[in-house]
């Protein structure tokens, strides 16, 4: 797919090596994304990524992944700050959104341009706040273990309880890719929480955390702490999760910035209030 837009951009689907580029953009801006994000998103959607070039040089970028037939994500909106207001991304934007289809899309964005997606037909559905420091490694915490090939499965299932989409190909990657650690927690026999900690270009990022209650969240916190070794942690934590941010605040974590929440429509129902981290801002 390519797209011919403003003073010669040309938009077309992008490769892994392409985003390496992104992913640079991506740093500059803070975002501190995973060493290893993009290839697992690639997996799911390989043709969900979108770069826009003049003379052959990239200038903007964005991903929009179709985890099922009703439901994507919209990410990695970016153009090169030299290149700004001279309507690459919009044109970027518009081309993106077609892969989409008829399906509903989300996004996180940061609360300045709520006003220009809401334009668009995105709606407000809650905010995130990214959280980061330091956690104090503790006592061995009680049911949590690092994961093994033979929790796959209950894994899958209990994510798709907690996202708006099943999406088993995307996981299979995820907890698989370099550097990536993956905790489970069991009570009373069943899978009540898992956590998953990879590298990043700076604080070590924790996406996602899902957990049945702040008891379960805080004893996988205790092992992605023990996990980083002293080293600080981001966690990007939905504000409407008030338990969530409540022991974010406990363990002594600070907020960085927010971003919004933002979906075109409706959403498969999920279990929000198990939400304790988000998988990724950037891929949802």
């Amino acid at each position: 797919m390519t797209s011919p837009g403003p003073d010669g951009l040309v938009v077309s689907q992008a490769t892994l090596d392409d985003w390496k580029v992104v992913g640079g953009w991506a740093a500059d801006e803070g975002w501190n994304p995973g060493l290893s994000d993009s290839a697992s998103f690639f997996v799911q959607d390989p043709g969900g990524f979108f770069i826009g070039r003049v003379g052959g040089e990239p200038v903007s970028a964005i991903s929009v992944v179709n985890h099922s037939d009703d439901y994507a994500f919209l990410g990695f909106y970016l153009v090169r700050p030299d290149l700004r207001g001279k309507g690459y991304g919009l044109a970027t934007w518009e081309t993106a959104l077609a892969h989409a289809g008829g399906r509903t899309v989300g996004l996180d964005g940061v609360v300045a341009q709520q006003d220009n997606y809401r334009k668009s037909g995105f709606e407000l559905a809650y905010r995130t706040a990214r959280f980061t420091g330091a956690v104090p490694a503790g006592e061995e915490p009680a049911g949590v273990r690092a994961a093994g090939p033979a929790d796959q499965a209950a894994i899958t299932a209990y994510d798709s309880a907690c996202y708006p989409a099943d999406r088993p190909v995307f996981l299979e990657s995820w907890l698989s890719a370099p550097g990536h650690r993956t905790f489970v927690r069991h009570t009373d026999g069943r899978l009540s929480g898992y956590a998953v900690i990879r590298p990043a270009r700076d604080s070590l990022r924790v996406g996602p955390l899902f957990a049945d209650t702040a008891d379960d969240a805080r004893a996988l916190f205790a092992a992605l702490a023990a996990a980083a070794d002293g080293g600080a942690l981001a966690v990007d934590v939905p504000l409407i999760n008030t338990a969530a941010v409540a022991l974010v605040e406990e363990l002594g974590l600070a907020p960085s910035f927010e971003t919004a929440r933002m979906y075109t429509g409706p959403v498969r129902e999920f279990a929000g209030e198990r939400v304790y981290g988000v998988t990724s801002l950037e891929l949802g």
